[in-house]
């Protein structure tokens, strides 16, 4: 799969109202290989894996171009040794809402207490239908890229947070 990635970011309140709304979870570990100009993503997602590059964000970090392709576990091992920084581990629960599907992500390790949704979008000005969980958008806030969550984890900042 390539092309361009839609996608908008938001913080999820307080509660676990997510987890009664999904309709899928799935265990994910994911790291990241060094790369001048892009972001080269490893991820394992239950019994599958993943290899994706992703190009710069724009539009205030809401568009970039994705490639991905499936990998076999045994690779992603390999890979997953290449990763500076550690491992993400988190586990994701798929909600619908409207037409869309929000990915919600529950974060364990150094990230634990953080709790953010995606929505992906065809186009940039999309109309979406937020379930009630969702909280303030961090669409573009690169602390909240998992990239960045591995050098600056959330338990060393989540205290700078404005609250909800």
């Amino acid at each position: 799969m390539s092309g361009l990635e839609i996608e908008r970011k938001f913080l999820v309140k307080k509660g676990d109202a997510y987890k009664s709304a999904a309709f899928s979870d799935s265990h994910i570990q994911q790291g990241y290989i060094p790369a001048k100009g892009a972001t080269v993503r490893v991820r394992t997602r239950d019994d599958k894996a993943y290899l994706t590059i992703k190009g710069k964000s724009v539009n205030g970090g809401m568009t970039r171009y994705e490639f991905e392709k499936e990998i076999t576990l045994d690779e992603a091992q390999h890979l997953l040794q290449l990763c500076q920084g550690g491992v993400i581990d988190k586990r994701r629960y798929l909600v619908k809402s409207g037409n869309h599907v929000f990915e919600v992500d529950e974060f364990y390790g150094d990230n634990q207490g953080l709790v953010m949704a995606e929505v992906e979008l065809d186009s940039e000005d999309e109309a979406y239908e937020k379930p009630d969980f969702i909280g303030r958008e961090v669409t573009g806030d690169k602390r909240f890229y998992n990239s960045h969550l591995l050098i600056n984890p959330f338990s060393k900042w989540r205290e700078s947070l404005p609250k909800e």
